[in-house]
């Protein structure tokens, strides 16, 4: 069990207290949330990598590595992560518990004070962030946004979430883009790291023994040296309800692929207006496509044998659901429409028992693990934080168990194809099998423990939990794609809704 305590110290500064016995390490993370803005997002990417090289006591890889040693073995890393239209950047930390350490340790204190030395006193020359560490993060960066390309079925996702959202925040990668990080100097990426200590919104989350007035006084020297804001608020996610040119836009790329990658990005609609039901889209994305039980695994995968794998992912922050698969390249209107018939079965009220309790109980499990490991227990609590509907674990698992068939209905009933995206091959006559992708269909990561998967990228190295010329065609020849809500306006016009982050 655990208890939780999260509360203002600062105006704009959170502090969450995840206070357990039960483990016998702690994590800290400490998040600079700002919006996520086309242009800006590599320096705010490359940022943390670079404060992390040294600060103005510690000012090179070695002395700070021997710092984490006498710290038993404290681990600091940068955490670049996007959830929803907001960029998070920052440290996360893990250490042993003192109750492990002869004598007072005082870990907690001293792991606190090395991430505030890094945020807030870097290694500085002139004034400006060190030339020499920025160069040598920008290479790692730029090799970072090159290397997506190698696995291809988060290309091919990466590239829908590009083009479905190209005119909105979410379509920017996290990492930014290779020409943006190129252009990143020491006085562009100066600027850029003051403009978040006195802009950003900061949420700092701990997990471990320690009682929530110890970590405060932890934290309080550092985080008193951060510029006021009395402004910095959670920023706000733009949500579209439906396609904005009413129907659905088609997208084809090629590469040098042996097997087809298709991406099929959903606005979920009304679902996402009011009270957001963490609970109802997280069962429906178990029965539809996140899993073994799913209806596109066991349908599209098993039975018709249409795909190497199928699964879907919800992006609750967003408002999203994008459903990926590997199929030969001949299968790609017949799998296409397959995926959108089983999406109507869900609409129609087409799910067995066993689907329905298969998913509860998939949803659970998945729910209950995040209270096993702490970094996963913070995460799923950085993500309720973020969102408008803070839950628990316990709360969550109960709103599970409460639901009904006829709710998974009225939460899939509004959902809409926006965009298909597929990656085909140069010669789209070879079709061969790519075993290396022959998986078990599920959705994706889910770092939160949600059970939803994020939809955008989350790759921030914190153990926590974050895509050739292009044709495009139209929707024509795809059965169901036009008609992908069973109860659409017919209109076809977007309606735009902003939500805010928790409070």
């Amino acid at each position: 069990m655990h208890t939780l305590d999260t509360h203002s110290i600062a105006p704009g500064i959170n502090l969450t207290c995840i206070n357990t016995d039960k483990f016998k390490t702690g994590c800290m993370a400490i998040n600079l949330i700002g919006s996520l803005k086309r242009g800006a997002a590599s320096s705010a990417a490359l940022l943390p990598r670079v404060l992390r090289r040294g600060t103005a006591e510690l000012p090179d890889m070695e002395s700070i590595a021997w710092a984490l040693d006498d710290l038993y073995g404290a681990r600091i890393e940068p955490i670049v992560r996007k959830k929803g239209e907001m960029h998070c950047i920052g440290f996360y930390a893990d250490f042993v518990d003192d109750r492990y350490i002869p004598g007072s340790g005082n870990v907690l204190e001293k792991t606190a004070s090395l991430m505030g030395s890094m945020l807030l006193s870097p290694a500085m020359e002139g004034g400006l962030l060190r030339r020499d560490y920025i160069e040598s993060e920008k290479k790692n960066l730029i090799d970072d946004i090159r290397a997506a390309i190698n696995d291809k079925r988060g290309y091919a996702i990466d590239r829908l979430i590009e083009e479905m959202c190209a005119g909105e925040a979410f379509g920017v990668n996290r990492l930014g883009d290779e020409q943006e990080a190129r252009d990143i100097t020491p006085e562009s990426l100066t600027a850029r790291y003051r403009e978040f200590l006195e802009d950003a919104y900061v949420e700092v989350l701990y997990c471990g023994a320690a009682d929530s007035e110890r970590v405060r006084d932890a934290l309080l020297p550092m985080l008193q040296s951060l510029p006021r804001r009395a402004d910095a608020t959670l920023p706000a996610t733009e949500i579209i309800l439906s396609p904005r040119n009413g129907s659905v836009a088609r997208i084809t790329e090629k590469l040098d692929v042996t097997q087809g990658k298709l991406a099929i990005g959903f606005r979920m609609g009304k679902a996402m207006m009011k009270d957001l039901d963490s609970a109802a889209m997280m069962i429906f994305n178990a029965i539809y496509g996140a899993g073994v039980t799913s209806k596109l695994f066991t349908n599209v995968r098993e039975r018709l044998a249409l795909c190497y794998y199928a699964g879907s992912m919800v992006d609750k922050q967003k408002g999203i659901m994008i459903v990926s698969s590997g199929v030969d390249f001949g299968n790609v209107e017949i799998a296409l429409d397959e995926i959108m018939a089983q999406l109507k079965n869900v609409q129609n009220g087409d799910i067995t028992d066993f689907e329905f309790s298969s998913a509860k109980r998939s949803a659970i499990t998945s729910i209950k693990a995040t209270m096993d490991r702490p970094a996963a227990l913070m995460d799923f609590y950085f993500d309720s934080r973020v969102t408008a509907v803070p839950y628990d674990p316990e709360e969550l698992c109960d709103r599970v168990e409460a639901l009904t068939p006829e709710r998974i209905v009225e939460v899939a009933a509004d959902i809409m194809a926006d965009t298909v995206y597929f990656l085909e091959g140069l010669d789209s006559g070879d079709a061969g099998d790519d075993s290396g992708d022959y998986d078990s269909g599920d959705g994706g990561d889910d770092e939160s423990g949600d059970g939803m998967g994020d939809a955008g990228d989350d790759e921030s190295g914190d153990g926590m939990g974050d895509a050739g010329g292009i044709e495009h065609g139209g929707a024509g020849g795809f059965a169901g794609l036009n008609n992908g809500s069973a109860s659409g306006s017919g209109s076809g016009a977007s309606v735009l809704y902003r939500r805010n982050g928790g409070s």
